[in-house]
């Protein structure tokens, strides 16, 4: 390892996001990649022997939590990318990590600008207490809603206003979308689409959108490379992006 840059390993390196972050930290020169893992290898073992101190997690939704927990295990601080932590889980890991003295990040999603419309989906949230989100990902992606629509909705919900909201009829369809944290989220999956996301607020008279649009992972870069410097020092888990930018 060269001195003064930051060891990291991934797991999930041959995946979408992490064969993206293998690339972004081969051409720094502040960080250096000490390990690739996959599914198959033994990574909770050789992640606590390669040397590094900070382990991107991207692999499947669902699975963060676990292998969060097995790197803090390992002594390594995880930055989680992997969709499906709640913020219960979070935590969990934060109290473990403050055991062990140890820090990481879990964060729905990278982009900096889809923290912005969250940001600004919350201060809407206190005018117009009716929203509904619009999440259209890629035909690959399993799971549904989002991760990031679904910690949109999360916030929408803890800024909401008091004024009483539109109720939804008993006997409403399916075809509605689903509730996530009282919000109502529709996903749609189509080739030819990479991330987007809308978030539509209505009032008397008058609707708002926002609306955050990607083409590539290019987006993610700035955000991970911030995530990785946070974690790399930080002492317990926190959730979202903003903790690594402040």
């Amino acid at each position: 390892m060269s001195p003064g840059r930051i060891p990291v390993a991934i797991v999930g390196a041959h995946g979408r996001l992490g064969g993206f972050a293998a690339g972004l930290l081969e051409a720094r020169e502040d960080f250096e990649l000490v390990g690739r893992f996959d599914a198959g290898d033994d990574w909770q073992r050789q992640v606590g022997v390669c040397g590094a101190r900070v382990a991107l997690e991207a692999t499947v939704a669902g699975l963060g939590y676990a292998h969060a927990m097995a790197l803090l295990e390992a002594g390594v601080r995880p930055v989680v990318a992997t969709s499906g932590v709640t913020p219960e889980q979070c935590e969990k890991l934060d109290r473990y990590a403050r055991q062990r003295g140890l820090g990481g990040l879990v964060v729905p999603n990278f982009s900096l600008g889809v923290l912005l419309v969250q940001r600004f989906a919350a201060e809407a949230a206190r005018h117009f207490p009716d929203a509904e989100i619009v999440e259209l990902h890629h035909e690959r992606k399993p799971d549904a809603p989002s991760g990031t629509a679904a910690e949109t909705a999360r916030r929408i919900q803890a800024a909401r206003c008091a004024a009483p909201r539109t109720p939804r009829r008993p006997d409403e369809p399916r075809d509605r979308g689903g509730l996530h944290d009282d919000v109502p989220v529709h996903s749609i999956r189509l080739p030819g689409l990479y991330a987007h996301q809308e978030v539509l607020f209505g009032g008397a008279g008058e609707t708002l959108t926002l609306r955050h649009d990607m083409s590539g992972p290019a987006a993610f870069g700035p955000g991970i490379l911030s995530a990785l410097r946070h974690a790399a020092g930080a002492i317990g888990v926190a959730r979202g992006l903003e903790h690594a930018l402040a």
